[in-house]
């Protein structure tokens, strides 16, 4: 549905899923389908075998539950990669948050992209002799490939996507800023995306997010043991003030979620606590906090369980 003035082919990978992604897939003949086993499965190799299988010039990223808000977002997530416009060699799309999300991440969201720039123009991010500090480098290379581009031949013979368990997107970004190239943010590159969480997933997931940094060389210091404590409650009573004004909320998601959303916000930063003070070597540790290692065991009991949420 998307409006360009060029041709663009959609390439699904699906890695074993249980539910009816196939077959809805092999309703639409014009989609190009290509199924992997879910062992071969890697965040960023899977992106790597996307740019070899792609015939395009360009290669646009979406997760599987990434839905653009707007006709136009393939035209603007992929209009910076442009060489004789801006000429930048990956672009981030903006998120905005899925109605029923929960608070705490529903306004994280917003205020991630929120720093990167105004909702009209484009923002580049690059290093130059004035910003090389490693705050400055870390800083501009933020990534998330639930909505990204770049150029196939990039990807192919210039800067791939790491193999690593987790934090592929935030790996490629800082490769691609300490490479000397050009990182764009287009903000009408709109997707509407946020994960439906238990407040258990929620915690295994923030755990695989953090150790996934550290495993990438991000300076993340332990968390002192009174802030997992002090921070909670901060941060639950500057988002109650935020749900009482939030007008997109029933006066019954009010009352629910100023309940509820504390909770996840002592998940959160208990999380914190752990995932910067589990030695990345203790493998068990490490796997009993995570949530790919617990889909991982789940889908070796009941094969195809667990795919579905990749």
């Amino acid at each position: 549905m998307q409006e360009t003035q060029w041709d663009f082919e959609v390439l699904v990978i699906d890695s074993g899923s249980s539910d009816r992604t196939v077959e809805r897939v092999q309703e639409h003949p014009l989609v190009r389908l290509h199924q992997i086993p879910n062992s071969e499965f890697g965040h960023g190799k899977t992106r790597n075998l996307g740019a070899t299988l792609a015939r395009g010039e360009y290669v646009a990223y979406l997760s599987h539950d990434a839905i653009p808000a707007s006709p136009f977002w393939l035209h603007e997530i992929t209009k910076p990669l442009d060489p004789q416009g801006l000429n930048a060699a990956a672009v981030l799309g903006k998120q905005v948050a899925r109605p029923g999300c929960f608070p705490l991440l529903k306004y994280e969201i917003r205020e991630v992209f929120q720093r990167f720039g105004p909702n009209y123009g484009t923002t580049l991010f690059y290093v130059d002799d004035f910003a090389r500090s490693r705050d400055d480098v870390n800083a501009m290379a933020f990534y998330s490939d639930v909505n990204s581009a770049t150029r196939r031949s990039f990807v192919l013979d210039v800067i791939p996507y790491q193999d690593v368990l987790y934090s592929e997107d935030m790996a490629f970004g800082l490769d691609v800023i300490e490479g000397g190239f050009i990182k764009a943010y287009a903000p009408q590159a709109v997707v509407e995306h946020s994960n439906d969480l238990t407040l258990r997933e929620y915690r295994m997931r923030l755990f695989d997010e953090i150790t996934g940094l550290r495993r990438i060389g991000k300076d993340l210091p332990p968390l002192r043991w009174s802030r997992q404590f002090i921070y909670p409650l901060y941060g639950a009573g500057i988002d109650s003030l935020r749900i009482v004004a939030d007008k997109e909320m029933s006066l019954g998601s009010k009352f629910r979620w100023l309940v509820v959303n504390p909770f996840f916000h002592w998940a959160k930063w208990r999380s914190f606590y752990r995932s910067t003070h589990v030695d990345l070597n203790d493998k068990v540790l490490v796997d009993k906090g995570s949530l790919e290692s617990a889909r991982l065991a789940a889908a070796e009991v009941a094969p195809g369980l667990s795919q579905s949420h990749r």
